[in-house]
């Protein structure tokens, strides 16, 4: 497996065209530590804080961009979720229209949201932990976005400013839990089934406007969902806006933006995640995860 780390030459850092510069982070395990570090070529650039406290530090991007620290290959580098304490993990449900489609559910007015909590989430690279209770584990790929600065009741262009930058989520859901009742939460939520990372990719890195990035989930190689961000319902910064007229966004949010058509529970018959499967999710330009379940 090959993680893409970024288009840079070693010992440089990107500039997108007409932009600042463009930075690669992720939260890897450092002498029993977590640690925020910085990609640059194939090593990672160890910092000093964690990278949700990282975030919430005043001036963070440049904190990030001139800090220096021991060196750390990225190949044997063991990467923690990408944040670890958010203040709110939010994500969006039936954003996209093809998936809109494959559950039969009506295309949605407004922007509809459920919620996890810290402890569902894992590494990129760590075993995903599949529930005694059920044998209905199930795939979702989705970008994903990490705040970076507080916000509230802000427009279109107050929420694109307040992207720290972009990641990837499997939202691993247990689809007979999710059932159990009018709302989502206990099927989305248990420990240890979401991996979320590798890298926060910093907004200046893709060109202006909405952003529109392949993403792709496989099981054991095969390929489950292939999409485009172009097919959401409602795009990043409409998700960013909704949800700051309800309360204050916070540094380390992370805002996952639903999953495209192709998940195992719409299949005929149905498939599911089992011990051994190895689940793969990618978004080029971004990363991949890759976690084996048990």
């Amino acid at each position: 497996m090959v993680d893409d780390i970024s288009p840079c030459e070693p010992d440089r850092h990107c500039r997108a065209a007409g932009k600042g510069p463009t930075m690669r982070l992720a939260n890897i395990r450092v002498d029993g530590r977590t640690r925020a570090a910085r990609a640059d070529g194939d090593t990672l650039v160890v910092l000093e804080d964690e990278l949700t406290d990282l975030l919430r530090r005043p001036g963070w991007q440049d904190l990030a961009l001139t800090s220096n620290g021991a060196r750390v290959p990225v190949a044997g580098a063991s990467f923690a979720p990408l944040v670890t304490t958010p203040d709110k993990i939010i994500c969006a449900g039936l954003n996209y229209k093809a998936h809109i489609a494959e559950t039969g559910r009506p295309t949605p007015e407004h922007p509809f949201f459920f919620s996890k909590f810290p402890a569902a989430l894992i590494g990129a690279h760590d075993e995903l932990r599949l529930p005694t209770v059920s044998e209905q584990t199930d795939w979702e790929v989705e970008l994903t976005v990490v705040i970076g600065e507080p916000v509230r009741d802000v427009d279109e262009s107050g929420a694109r400013a307040a992207i720290a930058g972009y990641t990837i989520m499997n939202d691993v859901t247990v689809r007979d839990w999710q059932h159990h009742g009018p709302t989502w939460l206990a099927g989305k939520t248990f420990e240890a089934t979401t991996p979320l990372g590798p890298y926060l990719v910093t907004p200046d890195e893709f060109p202006p406007g909405e952003i529109d990035l392949e993403l792709t989930c496989s099981v054991n190689g095969e390929r489950m969902q292939k999409s485009r961000t172009s097919d959401l319902l409602f795009g990043v910064p409409v998700l960013i806006s909704y949800m700051s007229r309800v309360l204050t966004l916070l540094p380390g949010d992370v805002i996952a933006t639903g999953t495209p058509s192709g998940i195992g529970g719409r299949m005929t018959p149905p498939r599911f995640l089992e011990p051994g499967d190895v689940l793969t999710t990618a978004i080029p330009g971004i990363g991949e995860l890759q976690n084996v379940c048990r």
